[in-house]
């Protein structure tokens, strides 16, 4: 496995193009690879997730089986003469995951839930949409990801222990564009919302969250959710 990380050039329309569609975006990361990664159940698959740190800072961060060749976005959406990009081995970081460590995290994900309004209707796939369900959503999963998010009491001036849970659920983008398959013509419209979760959690199971790190979490992968990625805890 390994870890990318690249810079795009928000002053180039190229990458003005690719942060507006993220079909077009999954397929320039796709595009990476000489040979198109076979993915297979919930096995390692390619994830990918765009950070805007300011409004000139945007990085794109790639989790991959195979190394990847980003030549290709460099010319299209990058500084071709002194751009790059840094990839790193990831299995050594997987490996080391122990229970009971605790690392800062992000997600970018996509929080949907099935329902319907009777038992003869088919189930249809809803978003949440506000910060309080979105955060329901994760907590659900948490533990069967291999780690749960840490959580904070405090007691109030009136005695009574105050608890949260130490995450931020943030950056809403609700996203609309038109997907055309391969095997039909026509192009359909796909509408999806994400959003950003960043906190502290603590490892459960590593071997678990090693499968999280590196198949994703939740729906909409091709479409720059389900990436997490650790970083040391302050």
């Amino acid at each position: 496995m390994f870890l990318t990380q690249f810079r795009l050039n928000t002053a180039r329309m190229g990458t003005r193009r690719l942060m507006a569609s993220p079909q077009s975006l999954h397929a320039a990361v796709m595009a990476s690879f000489a040979e198109m990664p076979d993915h297979q159940g919930d096995g390692p698959r390619v994830l990918w997730r765009l950070d805007q740190r300011s409004r000139s800072e945007v990085l794109l961060y790639v989790v991959s089986p195979d190394r990847p060749d980003l030549t290709h976005l460099v010319e299209q959406a990058g500084w071709p003469t002194t751009g790059g990009w840094q990839t790193k081995p990831y299995g050594p970081f997987l490996a080391r995951l122990a229970a009971d460590d605790t690392w800062a995290f992000r997600l970018t994900a996509n929080p949907v839930h099935s329902i319907r309004r009777h038992d003869a209707e088919p189930t249809k796939r809803t978003v949440h949409v506000t910060p309080r369900h979105q955060l329901d959503w994760l907590l659900k999963r948490q533990t069967d990801a291999g780690f749960e998010i840490v959580e904070k009491t405090e007691r109030r001036p009136d005695g009574i222990p105050d608890a949260w849970h130490e995450v931020v659920v943030h950056n809403r983008s609700d996203l609309a564009f038109r997907k055309r398959n391969e095997s039909d013509a026509r192009a359909h419209k796909v509408t999806l919302t994400r959003v950003t979760y960043d906190g502290r959690l603590r490892v459960l199971d590593p071997h678990a969250l090693r499968r999280t790190l590196t198949s994703g979490l939740g729906k909409a992968k091709a479409y720059g959710c389900g990436l997490m990625t650790l970083a040391l805890a302050e």
